[in-house]
């Protein structure tokens, strides 16, 4: 039983450099019920001339959802006059993002935040969640595993508490708890309810995980990730919504998008099986 819904990453198509339009063609023919959107590639398509309604339209044509998107907004940063800009592109994205009804955007700690405390990054996601409370677009908090801060799943719990806003949702990614030395059984703090969206993907046993990079991952099964107990405890939770492929592999070795699409979500349903 796969008790979950599945979504393509448009990371996982970048080798085929698709336009935004093309992107949701594959996954919905590949039979994804959700994508999951890069801001680079709607902020691409609008600046050439095409339009969110196109982009909401055609996503409703294609019986697809927009599920949420990737952004790289520096609201964490330890620089005041930074976290200001940040809000301006918050602005900027929010737009785009609400016009194509997009519910929510990854809100990982991008920027220099090493000196900065997780009661701090606290109070500047709640800043963050503050300013951009009327576009409807909610930030989901992301853990990475090589970020100097705001590394592990339990302290993206801690500054999700601190933070005091409410219903906040965490981005899940097995990659980043592999990096960042979380556990499995930190996953017991997390009710479903609070987690927003899970990335899928695995990752071998070399390179080591001091050292593997994102270009490393693989699909979800063909590594040594434990998937099938993080499927468990993610179904335990009572969590039921996407899970997404999340890859960065340069080079698929000649097969078609189409082709890695259709592979990648067999692979999520067999791996992620109850």
């Amino acid at each position: 039983m796969f008790p979950f819904r599945a979504s393509l990453n448009a990371s996982t198509l970048f080798p085929f450099e698709l336009d935004i339009l093309q992107q949701m063609s594959i996954a919905a023919e590949a039979g994804y019920e959700g994508i999951e959107i890069w801001m680079k590639d709607l902020q691409a398509y609008v600046e050439t001339g095409g339009s969110t309604a196109n982009v909401k339209s055609r996503a409703a044509d294609l019986g697809i959802e927009i599920v949420n998107a990737i952004s790289f907004i520096p609201w964490a940063d330890s620089d005041e006059k930074v976290r200001s800009q940040a809000l301006i592109q918050a602005d900027q994205e929010l737009t785009l993002l609400s016009e194509i009804g997009c519910p929510s955007f990854a809100a990982p700690p991008f920027g220099d935040v090493e000196n900065s405390t997780l009661s701090e990054l606290a109070n500047r996601f709640a800043t963050l969640h503050e300013h951009i409370r009327d576009y409807n677009v909610a930030p989901i908090l992301e853990f990475w595993g090589r970020a100097k801060r705001l590394s592990r799943l339990s302290e993206a719990v801690y500054v999700a508490m601190q933070s005091r806003v409410p219903d906040v949702k965490l981005l899940l990614d097995p990659f980043h708890m592999y990096t960042g030395g979380s556990s499995l059984g930190d996953l017991a703090f997390v009710p479903g309810h609070r987690i927003g969206i899970v990335h899928a993907n695995d990752y071998p046993t070399s390179p080591a995980q001091d050292s593997i990079g994102d270009a490393e991952r693989v699909f979800p099964g063909d590594g040594i990730a434990p998937s099938a107990e993080f499927a468990n405890l993610l179904a335990s939770s009572g969590y039921e919504g996407y899970l997404s492929l999340e890859l960065f592999v340069p080079d698929f070795g000649g097969k078609s998008a189409l082709e890695v699409a259709s592979h990648g979500l067999a692979k999520i349903k067999s791996a992620y099986a109850i």
